[in-house]
């Protein structure tokens, strides 16, 4: 588990430190005295866990989580005031740690941040699978990614076309979208998600899937242009 301690106080750097030195499968890459110094460290190394402390200068450790956004790894807090504890929890840390740190504690909270770190793992293995299960009434059935050529919105209702048959489920396209990988499917519109390596033709506006003409909205077009690698 690679982390990175963040904290403008050095002794409470060292204490980390020395902390997770006694812990197994901790390793801390590096150190930094500012949130600023952070953000910069995160655009060129990959970090699994930070132990954060919040009141810095210039940025604290709530303003870092979102400036990061998406790209921010595990939290675990460390600080000396327990005021911010209902906001960091909004945020969905693993942990909370007031200093000062008592070993028993700092396990604990490592233990949860390899918790979350493994259902992260789970859930991208989950998503680079080459199928979903669907519900259809009362069968929940397993459907190869690779039959799916494109996905429709229609009312509390997505159908989703394959050479074969149409499949129609009870949920919304956002969470269909959610759950098919983004580097295989791209949304054309409101109510239409595609399959990239379906697509026979685009113009004017349309494109064609097993000749069916299919909409592509002027906020798509640009980003579906970019992923067929259009010349």
């Amino acid at each position: 588990m690679n982390c990175l301690i963040i904290d403008d106080n050095q002794m409470a750097r060292s204490t980390l430190n020395e902390l997770a030195k006694q812990v197994k499968d901790v390793e801390i890459s590096a150190e930094c005295s500012s949130a600023m110094e952070a953000y910069n460290y995160m655009q060129d190394h990959a970090v699994d866990v930070f132990f954060l402390d919040i009141e810095m200068p210039e940025m604290t450790g709530l303003e870092l989580i979102r400036n990061l956004g998406s790209c921010c790894p595990v939290i675990i807090f460390t600080t000396s005031k327990k005021d911010y504890a209902a906001e960091a929890f909004e945020l969905n840390v693993a942990d909370y740690l007031v200093k000062p740190v008592s070993p028993a504690r700092f396990i604990q909270a490592v233990n949860k941040a390899k918790e979350i770190l493994h259902n992260q793992k789970e859930e991208m293995k989950w998503n680079n699978e080459e199928f979903i299960f669907v519900r259809e009434t009362n069968i929940v059935r397993r459907l190869k990614l690779d039959d799916i050529l494109y996905t429709e919105a229609m009312g509390d209702y997505v159908k989703l076309y394959t050479p074969e048959k149409l499949y129609a489920i009870h949920t919304k396209l956002k969470t269909v979208e959610e759950r098919l990988p983004a580097n295989k499917f791209l949304r054309i519109h409101r109510s239409y998600i595609v399959a990239l390596n379906k697509i026979d033709t685009l113009q004017d506006g349309t494109l064609t899937i097993g000749g069916t003409f299919l909409p592509v909205a002027d906020t798509y077009r640009k980003l579906l242009n970019q992923r067929m690698n259009v010349l």
